[in-house]
């Protein structure tokens, strides 16, 4: 069994590791986390296995005090089936919790059903759909009461 290590972690080891997960056609820029979380609570989540980084999940409150919004997140390939994201996910709720949120959200594409089935297994609902681009590109929105 591997030793896998949750942490907090920084903007620059997420835009590395983005780079790395493949389904990110353009992985977004230090830039991008920096406008979207300054200024906001926000958690950044790294996984390591052994002392490599091999995850992420980065969330912020959006909208309301009472909803935290998890935004962005992978595993690099040869780490994934290993309980990683269910782990980064579990933190992520927990801080959440513990920090006096109500729910958990986020938004993903049709075309990633792993990420839709991932959500439906955590208790999430799909509580919207947005019409934008092609059906793959429909943005399914996913809520779990804490």
């Amino acid at each position: 069994m591997k030793n896998i290590k949750i942490r907090q972690g920084t903007i620059k080891e997420v835009v590395e590791l983005s780079k790395k997960v493949t389904e990110f056609f353009q992985p977004f820029s230090e830039k991008t986390y920096q406008d979207r979380l300054t200024d906001t609570i926000h958690l950044i989540l790294i996984a390591e296995v052994d002392g490599e980084t091999v995850g992420f999940k980065v969330g912020y409150q959006r909208d309301s005090a009472e909803v935290f919004y998890s935004w962005m997140g992978g595993v690099l390939n040869s780490y994934r089936r290993m309980g990683i994201a269910t782990q980064l996910a579990d933190e992520q709720e927990r801080w959440a919790k513990n920090h006096g949120y109500l729910k958990v959200n986020f938004k993903t594409r049709n075309r990633f059903s792993k990420m839709i089935h991932f959500g439906l297994n955590r208790g999430f609902k799909i509580v919207d759909l947005i019409k934008k681009g092609s059906i793959d590109d429909y943005r399914i929105v996913m809520e779990k009461v804490l």
